[in-house]
């Protein structure tokens, strides 16, 4: 072990404070050396393209919240799936592929109910039929 156990440490440092040091320089560049004419077009606020309609505290629906945890449930699924997939040789070498296959077909099973449950909930339908018709 060297003398000084926090030597081993120092490029890390280094690294650290040249970054943090490049980046505030840039910023403190562009606002010292930066063209600011305020017109009423940039002051404005921007959405897409289109000028702003309706209150911005506006309430979001159910559905994009139930989406996005969606989103992250099947996420999560697929990074399940990655180390299955590579260590699926070392099941099929040591003769437990078997094993393998039917455990990943059971986990992927469970997902697809959940996954049919929600289409016949009507949770993935965003069309402007599905939103008359709420069913939460």
């Amino acid at each position: 072990m060297p003398d000084n156990y926090f030597a081993r440490y120092l490029p890390f440092l280094i690294h650290i404070l040249l970054a943090g040091g490049i980046a505030t320089a840039i910023v403190l560049l562009s606002w010292l050396l930066g063209q600011r004419k305020p017109t009423r077009a940039k002051l404005s606020p921007y959405e897409c393209g289109m000028t702003p309609v309706g209150d911005s505290r506006e309430r979001f629906s159910v559905k994009f919240y139930l989406v996005a945890m969606l989103f992250i449930l099947f996420d999560v699924e697929a990074v399940f799936i990655y180390p299955w997939a590579i260590s699926l040789r070392r099941f099929t070498e040591n003769h437990e592929g078997h094993f393998g296959l039917w455990e990943m077909l059971v986990y992927i099973g469970i997902f697809l109910v959940g996954f049919f449950y929600i289409w016949k909930k009507g949770v993935l339908d965003w069309g402007a039929a599905s939103m008359k018709r709420e069913k939460f």
